[in-house]
């Protein structure tokens, strides 16, 4: 069957075109009827009418692309490629509000896509009088656009893809789990349409009971962030090797910052937790503060200033502390947790103290109730990072796997006796095994001995006893740093550090504030 032709149309609004504007043919636009000029068209033209919609016209490029389209008929039984790209109830709402409207990038079935305009009009009877409204329909095939578009959304799709897989590759797959604390952490994406970020945490055992948490954000995106979070990840663990104050790590790691990449920076908390301290020291590189939670559900902000972000240069980081005594909650996050576009950040920061005031459970029920009372869903728009420290409060059999001992070695000489029959009947008393007992009581002997040698008073000897392992700690008033060396045969001296470094399971030694230092040694217990 012939296409449909209308015998005349005329914009329901719009300007009049200029009667002496030419046709390619050389007749003027004026000499030429509507069906005419749109059947010059190289675009699909539908014209239709009526309240059902009937096909009064469609132009030759409009057969071409969807076949042939019987006169008269309505478009609902006749026009199936209206029904695929979705536009009946469009072409309805424009033949009854008489709004132009378009709709981008449809697929029909035979996978072109199209990019339609409904525009009312009203159709002329031949004798010139007026008809129906009808509505005009006109298809672009943006085809090689949308399949541009969508390779593109592909290309992304697996850039943000390798992003994902290179940051949770670079974060700790299994957390350190310390004796005195229990730890959680959640590393969340932000959803497709966003790209990844550089945030990372880690839990780092120093030794001696000590332990160091860390989180951090590189400002950029992509792999090229993830990049960069690795190695500053990787510097963190081997700065925190040296056992060095919080504000000396990232001082360190500023220097190193800059270095890596001095177009990105990030943002950066390193924290160190004793349990002989019961508190956190910490220092912060233009990162959001930590929070702590108490027993009874109060929330304190770390009150020290944070200072820039890493890779800036020019400044000296400072620590502060926040108590963490037994039975307190810690949260260290990024800011994809808590900045919102439409609020500022401290909104954020005050919604969080509120969900975690009243969060209660294991650190990983703790980070799951935050993540969902801030709002973070599977399509948020940033990373987000959030690492739960709980500091547990130990009571009946549980708290008689943990205990403390100490004694200040005082009067010279006479304190290396003193200190071996200290250690000697707090180690029976915790009923350790004889030999590891004995053990104890030497390195016990051999640390005190070298302190009194080398070192300065105040002199203190410490012991602890965790649910796995034995701890042996001697500081005194003199920085300097003992260091394992192979002593000669003739020698009188120098082998107390290798003794306990042969029969320990691990050894240490760290500046104390103040100027002092502290030298320990760990025994794993039996199973």
């Amino acid at each position: 069957m012939p296409a449909a032709r209308a015998e005349s149309t005329r914009p329901a609004s719009g300007p009049t075109p200029q009667a002496d504007t030419p046709d390619p043919s050389g007749a003027p636009l004026e000499a030429l009827s509507a069906s005419e000029i749109l059947g010059r068209l190289p675009a699909p033209v539908a014209l239709l009418h009526g309240p059902d919609l009937r096909i009064t016209y469609v132009n030759d490029a409009y057969t071409a692309a969807f076949g042939e389209r019987p006169h008269g008929a309505p478009a609902a039984e006749a026009m199936p490629e209206l029904t695929e790209l979705s536009l009946l109830p469009l072409v309805g709402q424009v033949l009854r509000s008489g709004t132009p409207r378009t709709v981008k990038s449809r697929k029909v079935r035979a996978g072109q896509s199209y990019t339609v305009t409904c525009t009312p009009v009203a159709v002329g009877d031949p004798d010139g009088t007026d008809g129906e409204a009808g509505v005009l329909v006109y298809a672009t095939d943006v085809t090689d656009h949308a399949e541009a578009a969508e390779r593109l959304r592909t290309s992304e799709r697996r850039h943000r893809d390798t992003a994902v897989t290179l940051q949770r590759s670079l974060l700790p797959q299994d957390l350190e789990q310390p004796d005195d604390l229990r730890i959680a952490a959640t590393y969340q994406p932000g959803g497709t349409d966003a790209a990844v970020g550089g945030d990372w945490y880690d839990v780092i055992t120093l030794g001696a009971g000590r332990t160091a948490l860390v989180i951090g954000d590189v400002m950029g995106r992509g792999v090229r962030a993830a990049a960069v979070m690795g190695q500053l990840r990787t510097a963190v663990r081997a700065y925190a090797r040296l056992d060095l104050p919080p504000h000396e790590v990232l001082q360190l790691l500023d220097v190193l910052a800059a270095e890596i990449d001095a177009s990105q920076i990030a943002t950066c908390v390193y924290a160190v937790h004793d349990p002989n301290e019961g508190q956190l020291v910490y220092s912060s590189a233009g990162h959001l503060p930590v929070l702590v939670r108490d027993e009874d559900g109060t929330v304190h902000r770390a009150e020290e200033p944070p200072g820039p972000p890493l890779g800036t240069g020019g400044w000296v980081h400072t620590s502060g502390t926040i108590a963490l005594p037994p039975g307190s909650t810690a949260v260290l996050y990024t800011d994809g947790l808590v900045e919102r576009r439409s609020e500022d950040i401290d909104e954020g920061v005050a919604a969080l103290e509120r969900a975690l005031s009243g969060a209660v459970g294991s650190p990983q029920v703790v980070c799951d109730r935050l993540i969902r009372s801030l709002g973070v869903t599977a399509e948020h728009d940033d990373d987000v990072a959030v690492l739960v420290v709980q500091h547990p409060a130990r009571t009946g059999a549980s708290a008689e796997l943990f205990h403390n001992a100490s004694l200040d070695l005082l009067g010279g000489v006479e304190a290396a006796p003193r200190a071996r029959a200290f250690a000697t009947g707090v180690l029976t008393s915790w009923r350790f095994p004889v030999e590891l007992c004995d053990l104890g009581v030497l390195a016990a002997s051999e640390l005190v001995a070298n302190s009194l040698q080398h070192g300065t008073p105040p002199m203190r000897l410490g012991l602890r006893r965790t649910d796995r392992r034995l701890i042996i700690e001697v500081t005194d008033g003199d920085e300097h740093l003992p260091r394992r060396r192979q002593a000669e045969p003739a020698d009188e001296a120098g082998r107390g550090i290798s003794i306990v470094a042969t029969i320990a399971t691990s050894w240490g030694s760290r500046r104390t504030p103040g100027g002092g230092k502290a030298v320990w040694c760990e025994f794993a217990l039996p199973a």
